[in-house]
């Protein structure tokens, strides 16, 4: 791992999700500007391999499931450092028709792509008004900034995070935190192609005609990549965009542009 630096030297960052897909490209970007990196997920297995990655002595790995109180509580309450930097990361999704779409999946899905991103919020942002400097990002989706069929739950889930984040960012926008979302299209994940396959399997189509679907959502006719997603991240983090604060940025190749 190369050592940039640039501005992030003694700052601790923690990542939710970040065993992989976009939160370890987070992560990686982070330690390598010289953020001390708590790793989070649900399970440790993927995370102990990107702190392996990243260097054992860059990171730390933290088990915590952000869709419930009590686990959020507790893995906070084992950690023993200061967070300056969230990214709210952790995420799930669902695609089903809106009458197949139960009380369960609607739940589990508000849990943890929009309350789970709270608990964090409420928990670390006072402390980062206390230590005068904090930067959030919250990774949400250009689902919630528009509709899309069969995804009611998700969108709404997007939409409710992003609703939170404004709100929040008016009340704490005196102070020298910024909170921002990141919003993009479909990436080159795991999620992406559990929904090709699906796609495929629903509709008949073959992988590949069900992989040009999702991309051609784009104008651009491709997926973005994790390290884009990352980079952007790592922007909105950075001294020089502290006046960029309760923003919603879409990173979609202009699928929602306004």
């Amino acid at each position: 791992m190369t050592h940039e630096g640039s501005g992030f030297d003694g700052r601790t960052a923690l990542v939710t999700g970040a065993g992989r897909g976009i939160g370890r490209a987070v992560a990686r970007r982070l330690a390598e500007r010289g953020a001390h990196v708590v790793l989070v997920a649900r399970t440790t297995a993927d995370l102990e391999r990107v702190a392996e990655e990243l260097g054992p002595t860059r990171t730390t790995v933290l088990s915590m499931d952000v869709g419930k109180a009590s686990s959020v509580t507790e893995a906070l309450g084992r950690l023993e450092r200061r967070v300056d930097i969230l990214v709210s990361n952790a995420g799930l999704a669902a695609s089903l028709p809106f009458e197949r779409t139960d009380d369960a999946v609607f739940e589990e899905l508000m849990a943890v792509n929009a309350l789970g991103a709270f608990r964090l919020c409420r928990a670390l942002i006072p402390r980062m008004i206390e230590a005068d400097y904090g930067r959030v990002v919250l990774v949400a989706s250009n689902a919630g900034l528009a509709g899309y069929a069969y995804s009611s739950a998700y969108c709404a889930s997007k939409h409710a995070l992003l609703g939170m984040m404004r709100a929040v960012a008016l009340e704490i926008a005196r102070t020298p935190v910024t909170l921002n979302a990141v919003c993009p299209g479909w990436v080159e994940t795991e999620m992406a192609d559990r929904a090709i396959a699906r796609i495929a399997e629903t509709t008949g189509r073959s992988p590949e005609e069900a992989r040009r679907s999702l991309e051609h959502m784009s104008p651009k006719h491709r997926m973005v990549e994790p390290d884009e997603v990352a980079h952007l991240v790592v922007c909105l983090c950075a001294e020089a965009a502290r006046g960029i604060h309760g923003q919603a940025v879409a990173l979609d190749g202009g699928q929602t542009m306004r």
